[in-house]
């Protein structure tokens, strides 16, 4: 069997196991890319194992054939490289560090990156946690969902997180995974108002970017027009209040001595994950939309929109992830707004790329959307973290917004930095 990452050294004498050609896969390849130190990536030119030896010319006749030459008593039998490193097979020893041994799971002990706590990508022809099936993980698991369900792990299903584990687990049930979830308000307390969460299969002219169902936030009714229990977001006050996350409310950077407002009609999901221990990455998209733009652009009246993160990612300074320029939150300040009528607003100039077309049937027809946004963000494998993603009126109860979100993705890649940027 090859090393862990799938490549195999070339030297002088060609390896049993490995004859003919170096195979890569596209997660090896990634994996060794960002390793930064391995085996080098040259190419090396083997022999096939049945290839006649190359000569300078034609073998005098009285020549012994080189098959026929006996080799040297002392000459040393090479290793068999077809075995495992017999350090992989200690049943206890956990040979990888990966947290798993091969009595807790773990069919590769030689490669960190699969046991039971791994995620099993798509396509790659590995089984990497370790379940005795390949590419079988959970991946999609939204279809069915209740609009008004009660159960908060139907939000976890609606965005695209398939697996629960618990915090407790052990050995093989140690797997990745949804720990916790509930709604909340904007600083994590109990009370919020039960028709500002929603699953939705359509919003207006939008559908979900995986599935069938996405999460929905809002101020007021977590709706559009044509659905059940549908309240007109230019006065639906939920009659909720709460204190804003820690760290708001902050000044905003592209609005000079705006302070916002308290915080309002608080609406929130909020989610404990174990990261599989492959992933040191994740992604989800989101789409904000907003009664506050244009009118009240750069008053204290703004909707904000932001994603809690715990651990708080390097670089974060209050620990959001959904942000627009400067880092400031998403809100009707931000020049992110490209679903819109262009126009200046509160000082600001909004080109609006993609038009107003993305608002009707929505309820915000006149107003204003981000259109798709995606927030990636750096993530330590097999870590514990919480998320918020919460949205809350500022100043008053009135002028509502929504947040649609989905298709949360976990990755291989690394990433540097905290990143919120346009879907195209």
């Amino acid at each position: 069997m090859c090393a862990w990452k799938s490549l195999c050294l070339v030297t002088s004498i060609a390896m049993a196991g490995c004859s003919g050609s170096v195979v890569e896969n596209d997660h090896a390849q990634q994996e060794a890319g960002s390793a930064g130190a391995g085996p080098s990536d040259a190419a090396v030119d083997v022999l096939p194992s049945d290839s006649p030896l190359p000569t300078d010319g034609p073998l005098p006749s009285d020549a012994p054939s080189p098959t026929d030459s006996p080799l040297p008593t002392d000459a040393p039998v090479p290793p068999d490289s077809s075995a495992p490193d017999a350090h992989c097979l200690e049943p206890e020893a956990d040979f990888d560090g990966d947290g798993y041994t091969i009595l807790q799971g773990d069919c590769d002990d030689c490669n960190p990156h699969i046991n039971p706590g791994a995620y099993d990508y798509l396509g790659d022809g590995l089984d990497n946690d370790c379940n005795g099936t390949i590419d079988d993980g959970p991946h999609l698991c939204d279809q069915g969902l209740a609009m008004k369900s009660s159960e908060s792990v139907d939000g976890a299903r609606a965005i695209g997180l398939c697996r629960s584990t618990s915090l407790g687990a052990e050995g093989k049930d140690k797997t990745w995974g949804v720990i916790r979830t509930r709604y909340v308000k904007a600083d994590g307390t109990e009370g919020m108002n039960p028709l500002s969460h929603g699953l939705l299969a359509n919003f207006g002219p939008e559908t979900p970017p995986e599935g069938v169902t996405m999460l929905a936030l809002s101020t007021g009714t977590a709706r559009a027009p044509n659905h059940p229990d549908y309240s007109s977001n230019d006065g639906a006050n939920m009659g909720t209040t709460s204190n804003p996350p820690p760290g708001y409310p902050k000044p905003i950077a592209s609005c000079p001595g705006v302070i916002l407002g308290s915080c309002n009609d608080p609406a929130a999901f909020e989610i404990d994950l174990r990261v599989p221990t492959n992933a040191h990455s994740f992604s989800f998209k989101f789409n904000f939309y907003s009664s506050e733009f244009p009118v009240y652009v750069c008053s204290q009246y703004n909707d904000i929109f932001v994603t809690m993160m715990a651990p708080i990612p390097s670089g974060i300074p209050d620990g959001n992830i959904c942000f627009g320029p400067n880092l400031d939150p998403i809100s009707p300040n931000t020049t992110l707004l490209q679903v819109c009528k262009a126009q200046t607003a509160g000082g600001n100039q909004y080109d609006c790329p993609l038009g107003p077309a993305g608002l009707e049937g929505t309820g915000f027809e006149g107003k204003g959307a981000t259109g798709w946004l995606q927030t990636t963000a750096p993530v330590e494998p097999g870590s514990i973290i919480n998320l918020r993603f919460a949205t809350w009126d500022s100043g008053d109860a009135i002028l509502d917004s929504l947040v649609l979100i989905d298709d949360f993705q976990w990755s291989i890649e690394l990433v540097p930095k905290v990143v919120t940027t346009p879907v195209l």
